[in-house]
């Protein structure tokens, strides 16, 4: 056994539960046995399925905080009659926020329709009090996208406006919300329901797992046929999808032939395994989420633990584990630009009990007070990099990313690559990283913007030293230049991998043709 401990800056990461009086009670969560996450979160409200009569509904809820009391007048426990989204004519199966504007959520249903909401902060005034009679919500737009059900929503990372959504006929639609009176997109070959979806951060691929047991990936614009195809986990119950960030991995959970509950990685340029672990034989589907920390995260429904992993040259090391006595029938994570800084909360996850909604806090213990740049990377932030009709023309951008310091937008990477080694461990991310401005409906405001892609340096700009860490002396302008070379070479490889990337699609769309092809000639 070695001696060494391996280094980490995360291996003390705890998980920190809200007071029960900054929570929800009182919540009737949905019976429908279809498997989602079942609530979702934007940075000022989440949603949640709802067991409700005489159609499908979900609630609207304002945003609980661990740290924070409910917003002044509002209760803990919830009345027995809110205001839902009832316009469903069957259980509402997900729900997804739009990653550009808090305030707007789209649905999907049993009934084979998606709508969309937009939230008015004037819905929940008076909740509770005498006289008070709870006002629906209407949808802003809806989207007959099936005769059978709508099992997904998806909103799209970098384009405003554009939704996939999954079927009950096996394919996935893509949708322009601005026309939505027809898919701009069909993607098939599924030969099973499809159990999950997951874009990459610039949106140019779309990851999807089947009942099928098989890895879809798909170029959008390129075709409806995917353009990597392989076999996934050996059980055919409830199998995820979750992208790695912007490298060329994606992570799902899943189950064996022997029922074993796993979690995988894979190589997306051959959708190869890179790497299998077998975390338990329960029988509860296992939820994964990924941070930029390069963290896993993996919730169990009906566990009352959350495990987490390091992800650190294709492999997956514990740290540590969240642990409650209560199950959890769903959770999301509350998207980065929205955690509290200030308390190192590197993440934050909402768990849906039997009848209770919870706030949890990952949090890296430091003593200092200042912002702790090195497990801050740039978050997504809330404006656009394209608008609905530059996406489907075939225009690709990378997303933009806000700091957590100071509110400051800069651009992402370049649309992904396939890699020829494998990616190493990220650091946190190169350029100055920065704390969450306060939630809002609007576009985080743009401090400056920054032309150049982000250093690959995990150090940031000199401050003061925090803990037992010092800053030597060091020549400003020897690592300015070395900095900009850094800078250089890393837009370079980045334009030779979209470049690489682009090929190999462009290979496999001729493939699938030539396929079609022969398959008429045989006919």
């Amino acid at each position: 056994m070695s001696r060494f401990v391996r280094a980490s800056k995360y291996r003390h990461v705890f998980g920190q539960q809200g007071k029960k009086e900054y929570g929800y009670d009182n919540v009737k969560v949905t019976n429908s046995a279809w498997d989602t996450n079942i609530i979702s979160a934007s940075t000022r409200y989440i949603s949640l399925n709802w067991n409700a009569s005489g159609g499908g509904a979900f609630a609207i809820l304002p945003l609980p905080n661990p740290f924070t009391p409910l917003p002044t007048g509002f209760p803990s426990k919830l009345p027995d009659l809110i205001p839902l989204a009832r316009s469903h004519t069957g259980p509402v199966l997900d729900t997804d926020w739009s990653p550009f504007n808090d305030t707007v959520v789209a649905s999907a249903g049993e009934d084979g329709k998606a709508l969309i909401w937009k939230v008015d902060d004037a819905a929940f005034a008076g909740w509770g009090q005498d006289g008070w009679e709870p006002q629906d919500f209407d949808p802003v737009a809806r989207i007959d996208v099936s005769p059978r059900r709508v099992g997904h929503v998806l909103f799209h990372p970098t384009a405003n406006n554009v939704l996939a959504t999954s079927t009950g006929d096996h394919v996935v639609k893509l949708w322009d919300l601005t026309q939505p009176e027809n898919a701009r997109g069909v993607l098939g070959g599924h030969g099973d329901a499809i159990q999950s979806l997951a874009w990459n951060p610039t949106g140019t691929i779309l990851a999807t797992t089947c009942r099928d047991r098989k890895i879809r990936l798909f170029d959008p614009r390129a075709g409806p046929d995917p353009v990597r195809v392989g076999e996934g986990h050996g059980g055919i119950k409830g199998a995820r999808v979750v992208w790695m960030g912007d490298r060329d991995r994606i992570a799902t959970t899943g189950f064996s032939k022997m029922s074993d509950r796993q979690a995988a990685i894979w190589e997306t340029g051959s959708l190869s395994n890179v790497k299998t672990i077998t975390i338990d034989q329960t029988s509860g589907v296992l939820m994964p989420f990924w941070t930029d920390n390069n963290i896993l995260f993996l919730a169990g429904k009906g566990d009352g633990n959350i495990r987490y992993y390091e992800y650190e040259n294709d492999n997956l090391f514990p740290l540590a584990e969240y642990k409650s006595s209560e199950p959890q029938r769903g959770m999301c994570f509350l998207p980065r630009r929205g955690l509290s800084v200030s308390d190192c909360e590197i993440a934050r996850a909402y768990k849906v009990a039997a009848s209770s909604i919870e706030a949890i806090a990952f949090i890296v213990p430091r003593k200092s007070d200042s912002f702790q740049s090195d497990i801050y990377p740039p978050a997504p932030s809330a404006e656009p990099a394209l608008s609905a009709a530059e996406f489907f023309s075939g225009k690709t951008a990378p997303p933009k990313l806000v700091s957590l310091e100071d509110g400051s937008i800069t651009t992402g990477s370049a649309p992904l690559s396939i890699p020829t080694t494998p990616a190493p461990a990220a650091s946190p991310a190169p350029t100055k990283t920065t704390s969450a401005p306060p939630p809002a409906a609007a576009p985080a405001p743009v401090v400056s913007i920054r032309e150049e892609p982000p250093a690959p340096t995990p150090e940031p700009e000199p401050r003061i030293p925090t803990r037992s860490q010092t800053v030597p002396g060091t020549d400003d302008g020897t690592v300015a230049a070395l900095k900009e070379e850094n800078a250089r070479l890393t837009a370079e490889l980045r334009d030779a991998r979209e470049k690489i990337r682009n090929l190999e699609l462009q290979v496999e769309t001729v493939r699938a043709n030539a396929r079609k092809a022969a398959a008429l000639l045989d006919s």
